[in-house]
């Protein structure tokens, strides 16, 4: 079973305050885990210490139950890593990129060829023959991104992989991060609130290089008061109004023929008619709270951590 750990974990430069300051956390078994923070809180330092390229001042990372600053091979053999922005060599083909990875990871021949076949399908990959110095950004992404991928570690320590993405490419590789984590434990860093609330069960809040709140996202997401609910559909229906839905009902916001933004009282009980006055009108795929929930809980931790 996959797992992490950090144990007051810290890393110092000089003598400055430290980067990151007595972290602790352990996650076991598939899921996805957000770590988030604004710049410079300690994120990126954390999955450098993670996969050896710093060494702790303080503290011990473990993977999968093995100490990195020990055994750092034989930590990292079940794990695959995106940190910060790597970029493929732009003189390589796409395949010759991969195959590159997938050799130092102890593929054989049949087994590269399989993988890359299969993240080319997952993440469409393009020509496998064009140069990486060739392709876009978020062609290039997608292919250190598959590269992290080789070989189905089942450990994943994510910085930023939605980086460079147009939104059909964030779309695709927040999907896959969803099929992943039912059998996978992935450590995601991002920015894009709205790809944490989509794909992560965990959240680590962190500033100044300290854990400031650890908790799951549903917890999370609730400590701010859901005013807004997001109504889509299966089918288009007529305009709806605040009369339709009934008593408690603000404002009901038409985003396209199926899909409705309804912002009320927060009451539990506005919410369960509004639900039952929804499926009058027509058979309802969602109805949940707009990513904007998430958004405006992280800010809200910030505030209270502090300057």
């Amino acid at each position: 079973m996959p797992s992490i750990e950090a144990v007051h974990l810290t890393k110092s430069f000089h003598r400055a305050a430290p980067s990151l300051d007595n972290v602790s956390f352990r996650f076991d078994g598939p899921r996805a885990v957000g770590y988030l923070g604004p710049n410079g809180a300690g994120k990126s330092t954390t999955l450098k210490l993670f996969v050896g390229l710093l060494i702790p001042t303080r503290g011990r990372a473990l993977l999968n139950g093995r100490e990195v600053e020990e055994n750092r091979r034989e930590a990292l053999w079940e794990v695959g890593a995106l940190i910060e922005t790597p970029e493929p060599y732009p003189t390589q083909s796409v395949r010759e990129s991969l195959a590159t990875v997938g050799g130092i990871r102890g593929l054989s021949r049949e087994g590269i060829d399989a993988e890359v076949a299969r993240l080319q399908e997952e993440l469409r990959l393009p020509s496998l023959d064009r140069r990486c110095g060739t392709l876009s950004k978020g062609q290039r992404q997608r292919v250190v991104l598959a590269a992290a991928l080789l070989g189905d570690p089942p450990l994943l320590l994510l910085d930023e992989p939605t980086s460079g993405l147009d939104p059909a490419e964030r779309i695709l590789v927040r999907q896959l991060l969803t099929r992943l984590k039912r059998n996978h434990l992935i450590l995601l860093v991002s920015h894009q609130v709205a790809d944490v609330a989509e794909v992560c069960d965990d959240l680590v809040f962190l500033h100044r290089g300290r854990v400031v709140l650890q908790d799951t996202v549903a917890n999370v997401s609730a400590r701010v008061p859901q005013r807004q609910i997001d109504v889509e559909f299966l089918q288009p229906v007529p305009p709806l109004g605040p009369s339709t839905l009934g008593a408690g009902v603000q404002t009901v916001e038409k985003l396209s023929d199926r899909w409705f933004r309804v912002t009320f009282d927060g009451d539990d009980a506005t919410r369960l008619r509004i639900l039952d006055a929804c499926r009058r009108v027509g058979p309802v795929g969602q109805f949940t709270p707009p990513t904007a929930t998430l958004e405006t809980a992280y800010l809200d931790v910030l505030r209270s951590a502090g300057p």
